[in-house]
């Protein structure tokens, strides 16, 4: 029996005649999802940790999220506040669709009480420095004790083993070290940054995943997800380029190595507009568009690669006597892929995000909507992230109420 809430012969156990036939009620409501049958605890803080459990809450698990008594998690300081409740924005993303409970780990307590919903659990989530967990008495070896069959997905800057295991760490640091900031950046200038959280979005993903993997392995186990490694995974063949050739990508502002013309173009209205041509098709469609239709140094993406500087200086100059709508008319009736450059309000009044509803309310609260759609068994946003233990009575008066 799941903790605090009857799991309904609608939801059922996995399986079940809703799995079977494909069909499932409002994937709105609680307890509801291809995922209903899942316990998860989410000890995780911040954002790579409660992204994980969040995808899997998305999708219908009753993610149980734990934080430290009178303190909570650091998230709900992180930010822009939402002034109908002084919640934080990133707290309410990261955290919707979970219950929330507070225990102090460091009492006798609340450990043996956490150690009662892991009982129960079917995946936890931490996000502590490798070792810290143990030190609470609270290792995988304790929490296999009471539950072999938990996963116990592991969140952390450099992984459980290594020497830069115990070093402090947030994504900044991975994507410094993974190779991502090196080639973001003016060819020119020093490397950049992402202004926005990627590698705990990419990590949050991987454990999510992982997580499932490991369910469906049937075997309890411990997942060790970090922060440079996921990143990693986006970097594609440049591991290979280097450790095969010795060569390394070089940093090219909005430009790619081998792809030529790619990048953003400021138009006559002082728009931006970008542009691919990952495809010979559509290299050679645009080199005719912007007036080297037949041009030998540009024929193929070799040539292209070889002229760079000309097929650069072409496109930024054909882009910069037509304004933003004249230029993506052109683009559109040469069928070359372009688009203008977005900013928060573009997207939202963007015709194409409404019709696929791009954004959605969790009861009344705006965001992105799941990460993935599934056609039988959708996932949706239901709540966003409440206040600080607004799930004790229910949670652990069940626990209580068990004991006795």
């Amino acid at each position: 029996m799941k903790i605090g809430f009857t799991v309904s012969a609608m939801t059922g156990k996995r399986g079940s005649a809703h799995q079977r036939s494909g069909s499932w009620p409002d994937p709105t409501e609680p307890g509801i999802g291809p995922l209903a049958d899942v316990r998860v605890l989410d000890l995780a803080a911040v954002l790579a940790g409660p992204g994980c459990a969040r995808h899997l809450a998305d999708f219908g698990a009753d993610v149980i999220k734990v934080e430290r008594t009178g303190i909570g998690d650091t998230s709900r300081n992180l930010g822009w506040r939402d002034p109908d409740d002084d919640e934080t924005y990133f707290f309410k993303v990261a955290n919707r669709n979970k219950r929330f409970i507070e225990l102090d780990l460091r009492t006798d307590a609340d450990r043996e009480r956490l150690l009662g919903l892991v009982e129960e659990a079917d995946v936890l989530v931490e996000n502590m420095r490798p070792g810290k967990l143990e030190a609470l008495g609270l290792g995988p070896d304790v929490l296999h004790d009471r539950n072999p069959r938990l996963v116990i997905v592991r969140v952390t800057a450099f992984g459980q083993t290594g020497p830069y295991r115990d070093r402090p760490g947030f994504a900044t640091l991975a994507e410094a070290m993974s190779g991502f900031a090196a080639l973001n950046g003016a060819e020119a200038g020093p490397p950049t940054l992402p202004p926005v959280a990627l590698t705990d979005e990419v990590a949050a993903l991987i454990g999510a995943f992982a997580a499932m993997v490991a369910l469906h392995s049937a075997v309890g186990q411990v997942v060790d997800v970090n922060l440079i490694e996921s990143l990693m995974q986006i970097m594609g063949p440049l591991p290979s380029l280097w450790l095969r050739g010795g060569e390394q990508q070089p940093r090219l502002g909005s430009g790619l190595p081998y792809s030529i013309p790619r990048g953003s173009y400021r138009t006559s209205d002082d728009r931006w507009i970008a542009v691919s041509t990952s495809a010979d098709s559509v290299a050679a469609r645009v080199m005719e568009l912007i007036g080297l239709g037949g041009d030998p140094r540009v024929a193929t993406t070799v040539d292209r690669m070889e002229h760079r500087d000309l097929v650069e200086e072409r496109m930024a100059a054909w882009v910069a006597e037509r304004d933003l709508a004249e230029a993506l008319e052109q683009f559109e009736a040469a069928d070359a892929a372009a688009t203008a450059i977005y900013d928060m309000a573009d997207l939202t009044a963007d015709p194409h995000a409404k019709a696929r509803n791009l954004f959605v309310e969790a009861d009344g609260f705006p965001m992105q909507g799941v990460a993935a759609r599934l056609s039988a068994t959708p996932g949706a946003a239901r709540w966003p992230g409440r206040r600080l233990g607004a799930d004790n009575a229910e949670i652990l008066g069940h626990l209580e109420r068990r004991e006795r």
